[in-house]
């Protein structure tokens, strides 16, 4: 075996140990808990926009991104546009590697890769932030219910001219809301791409943890994921990704649907 197999091997066997390891996993939830109280969230910029991610599950969508290698990414929630800079510009440095390979040079506002962001309240500041942002070129927005019929055609007709989905899942938390979004977004995940679930922390929190918002334990996109799941098989959860990471807002949220 070459020293990069040993290193693969050597990573995965370390995971699973994690997978297994309940004080790890105790403290991991007990930080999140404690981070979470202090509002260490809302610390991060990407590319100078805020974004409400934890460090871990930026890193993840970025190793997602590089695997999956999709020409759309679709997200519901919107906030101050963090995300949808990150996408974006996650998108670009795929386009970057495919001109370097082929030996050419690209225009950033030709590419096809996309981001398509969804919220029912895109304020002006903050889209007028987005579409002054360099990134700009490759985001399109949809202000409205990302559960409403009309939104959601609109979605499926813009993802009917791509190959390769992504689909991120942040808006409104509640078990409904999020159970709709899957029935309406998650078919359009490509084969071998992911949904990703966000804020399934929730179901593993205190009760009345958010006591200022309507999802709580047994009310969440946890509780969501797994009722769609029962009736879903093409998908499964990947039980790697938040063994990896340890500290994540989405604990059997990263969702892959097989290969065709």
């Amino acid at each position: 075996m070459d020293l990069s197999g040993k290193f693969l091997q050597e990573r995965k066997a370390r995971l699973q140990v994690y997978a297994s390891d309940s004080a790890f996993q105790s403290m991991s939830r007990d930080w999140l808990e404690a981070s979470m109280q202090r509002q260490y969230v809302y610390n991060f910029d990407w590319m100078g926009r805020p974004i409400i991610q934890y460090p871990q599950d930026m890193v993840a969508m970025q190793e997602l991104v590089w695997r999956v290698r999709p020409d759309l990414i679709i997200e519901t929630g919107i906030a101050h546009g963090g995300s949808l800079i990150l996408s974006a510009s996650l998108l670009a440095m795929l386009d970057m590697c495919d001109a370097i390979e082929e030996g050419v040079v690209m225009d950033p506002r030709q590419s096809r890769r996309k981001v398509l962001g969804i919220d029912i309240d895109i304020r002006s500041h903050n889209r007028e932030a987005i579409e002054a942002h360099p990134m700009a070129s490759r985001i399109a927005m949809i202000q409205g219910s990302s559960i409403d019929p009309g939104v959601v055609a609109q979605v499926r007709d813009v993802a009917k001219g791509y190959q390769r989905v992504l689909v991120c899942l942040d808006s409104m938390h509640t078990h409904s809301h999020v159970l709709a979004e899957l029935n309406a977004y998650a078919p359009l995940v490509s084969a071998g791409s992911y949904c990703v679930v966000f804020d399934t922390f929730v179901e593993d929190m205190p009760p009345g943890f958010f006591a200022d918002r309507p999802w709580n334990v047994g009310d969440n996109p946890k509780t969501a994921v797994h009722e769609w799941l029962k009736g879903h098989a093409e998908f499964e959860v990947d039980r790697e990704i938040p063994a990896k990471l340890m500290v994540t807002v989405a604990p059997d949220g990263f969702l892959r649907r097989g290969e065709a």
